[in-house]
């Protein structure tokens, strides 16, 4: 390019549609995903209030053609919704998906291991009732995310939702039919609405931290798409057999172990030495506390040092989402042993 060549300005922030109820109509058997997202979106939008409606940028609209309910989401789908930002995001502003509640916080958590290094937003959100039902919730969320998805101070993955914006892998999804379904429960929000305005709050966002032209990492999950991942919580009578049963199959690669309080198991010698024979066997396993809030410290009480022994690491105050999705993307790439455990214990997008 030549010194006087100037670069094309950006197009407008692109919208893409994967299904979801947001998208959903009614059928014979129920809400199914609907089609005509674009004309049905701007219809939804229109309907503001005009001062709302005025601050809404232009934008794009990409519906992928297999709409679906995201319980039916896996691996794949979130290696295909990587790849198609990876591949158009330099061309926009920003980029918004829309994407079903149930497992939103899943995808927005493992795009957030995909594209490290962003250098602008892509905002995750949905709805709890479909765009064409009386008091949806689905315009203000879509103008929310497409609002914050043009602000260049935010540079990471996020959802927006109930009028709230936190990082992606932070969210978790905490009700199930209240409008504010979305929490952070051990990070602050990266912003909100206040009255008509979309403010984003300085010094919380991952912009500072991340220098230099993405690194994106985009590796082929398919091969963990079927079993090769597991997440097993523990509860009082829980046996080594039937956690064997699991961590003994041998297209598993790693779990993610939910256990109790600040990092505490049994104290039980034959399940400490599945642990400690899955570990061996170079299987990734980490441990979450059951609890929603805080995080976990493996050691700090004897019933847990077996977990330390037995190679488990700890995910800290990492959700599930995060931790697993972690789990997922280290396990697919040609690391060694050793380098997977270093990452995970490392923050790689402020998800510990």
């Amino acid at each position: 390019m030549s010194a006087h060549a100037t670069v094309p300005p950006l197009r407008p922030p692109l919208v893409i549609y994967t299904g979801g109820t947001l998208g959903m109509v009614e059928s014979d058997s129920g809400l199914v995903p609907g089609g005509d997202i674009e004309a049905r979106l701007a219809r939804a939008l229109n309907a503001l209030p005009a001062q709302r409606r005025a601050a809404i940028p232009e934008h794009e609209v990409l519906a992928f053609a297999d709409p679906i309910d995201s319980s039916a989401a896996t691996p794949r789908e979130w290696q295909r919704l990587a790849r198609e930002i990876a591949k158009r995001h330099r061309e926009h502003a920003g980029i918004v998906v829309l994407h079903g509640t149930d497992t939103l916080a899943w995808t927005a958590s493992s795009l957030a291991y995909q594209l490290q290094g962003l250098d602008r937003a892509v905002v995750v959100t949905g709805a709890m009732q479909p765009l064409e039902t009386e008091g949806s919730d689905a315009a203000d969320n879509v103008e929310l995310a497409l609002r914050f998805a043009v602000n260049p101070a935010l540079q990471e993955v996020a959802i927006a939702f109930g009028g709230r914006l936190m990082r992606g892998v932070r969210g978790r999804k905490w009700q199930t039919r209240d409008a504010r379904a979305f929490a952070s429960p051990n990070y602050p929000l990266l912003g909100e609405r206040v009255g008509d305005d979309a403010i984003l709050y300085p010094g919380r966002g991952l912009a500072r931290q991340q220098h230099g032209a993405p690194r994106f990492e985009l590796p082929d999950y398919a091969p963990l798409a079927e079993g090769g991942m597991a997440r097993l919580v523990l509860w009082p009578g829980v046996t080594a057999r039937q956690v064997a049963a699991w961590l003994e199959d041998p297209a598993l690669r790693g779990a993610m172990l939910e256990v109790w309080g600040g990092g505490n198991v049994p104290e039980d010698p034959g399940l400490l030495g599945v642990l400690t024979e899955a570990s061996g066997e170079g299987k990734l396993l980490a441990a979450i506390s059951q609890c929603p809030h805080g995080g976990i410290d493996i050691g700090h009480y004897a019933a847990g040092l077996g977990l330390r022994a037995a190679g488990v690491l700890s995910a800290d105050d990492m959700t599930p989402e995060a931790t697993l999705t972690k789990l997922v993307h280290l396990l697919a790439q040609p690391l060694t042993d050793e380098e997977r455990r270093r990452r995970f214990l490392t923050p790689l997008v402020g998800e510990r």
